[in-house]
């Protein structure tokens, strides 16, 4: 099991650098950043600074999309980054929900998230590349061949699928073990139908996690499942209510769901928070007493969970990521 950390564009960068630090002695890998260009500052030149203060964690956006950049521009991003932090890494790809709608444009499809790993990974590689409707290819004469690795948002059976099919990883905004086991079942017997050897197939649990008295826990993490909510809703809109293609346990929570405000995307404040009940918050995110989390744990790995990455931004960030490093990750080692 990998565990990993996720920063929001509004944490300051001398704070950033030290809880990065920190996160690397406690046995953390990886980094992950939110970004979403108008919501929070742009998340790679943190990427870079906080890059220059670790020697072995992996870096990388939860998530990027396909349509905020031209491919090349972020390509020549992504491989000048690998380069310099000497193949640390990772591209995470959606469909651009909140980067996208906040500016009132629609996310994009699914076939142009898996091209746009394609090509932005050959690319990084160093190949000669075709997108859109570029007249010459793009060839980057400094690239070194970095395999850069892949993983894709997914929800609904569509994007487990191309997860499945075109991607090294799925990245699932959940810690449910039963619905981690649904989807990452999904992703790996569609990739084993299109021919790929699965067997190092990645899948990430991306939740909150928040230790001591449960009350205060779940009053700090309740946005959580009102922003997993807001792309069930989208699912449920595709597919209905109903579908044997969406778990009944993933959609019962939003019968009573009113909206949401995407310039409160993934924050405390939201306003549309209402129909959120505490058992969905404990089912979604990992809180309580450390031999609590050390059991939730067992059961995502179980349920085919390779890493737990923590959106870490409850104001206790120092005491989650010591918490971790002295009784989650030794117990994984």
């Amino acid at each position: 099991m990998e565990f990993g950390i996720t920063f929001k564009g509004f944490i300051e960068a001398e704070r950033a650098r030290y809880l990065v630090r920190a996160a690397e002695y406690a046995g953390f890998s990886y980094c992950w950043f939110y970004d979403s260009h108008i919501l929070w500052r742009d998340c790679y030149a943190a990427i870079a600074m906080c890059m220059e203060h670790t020697t072995d964690m992996r870096f990388g956006p939860l998530v990027t999309n396909p349509d905020v950049r031209d491919w090349s521009v972020a390509a020549s991003l992504f491989g000048s980054l690998s380069k310099q932090s000497g193949g640390r890494f990772d591209l995470a790809v959606g469909r651009g929900d909140s980067s996208r709608r906040v500016m009132g444009k629609k996310p994009a499809t699914l076939a142009r998230v898996a091209e746009f790993i394609d090509k932005t990974k050959a690319m990084v590689r160093g190949e000669a590349v075709t997108y859109d409707d570029i007249p010459e290819p793009v060839k980057f004469p400094w690239a070194v061949g970095h395999d850069m690795p892949s993983w894709i948002a997914a929800y609904g059976p569509l994007a487990l699928k191309t997860a499945g099919e075109r991607a090294d990883g799925v990245v699932l905004q959940l810690a449910d073990p039963g619905l981690c086991k649904w989807f990452t079942d999904q992703c790996i017997d569609a990739g084993k139908a299109a021919g790929r050897d699965m067997t190092n197939y990645r899948s990430m649990a991306a939740a909150p996690a928040y230790f001591g008295d449960k009350a205060r826990a779940i009053e700090a993490t309740k946005w959580f499942p009102a922003m997993v909510g807001n792309h069930v809703a989208d699912i449920v809109e595709k597919y209905g209510a109903d579908s044997d293609k969406v778990p009944a346990s993933l959609t019962s929570y939003i019968e009573k769901r009113r909206g949401y405000d995407y310039s409160k995307h993934g924050q405390a404040d939201n306003p549309f928070l209402d129909f959120i009940t505490p058992d969905v918050v404990e089912n979604f995110c990992v809180l309580g007493e450390p031999d609590e989390h050390i059991a939730k744990m067992h059961a995502l790995k179980a349920a085919g969970i390779t890493q737990f990455n923590i959106y870490l931004d409850s104001g206790d960030e120092e005491e989650i990521i010591a918490g971790y490093g002295r009784h989650v990750i030794p117990a994984f080692r």
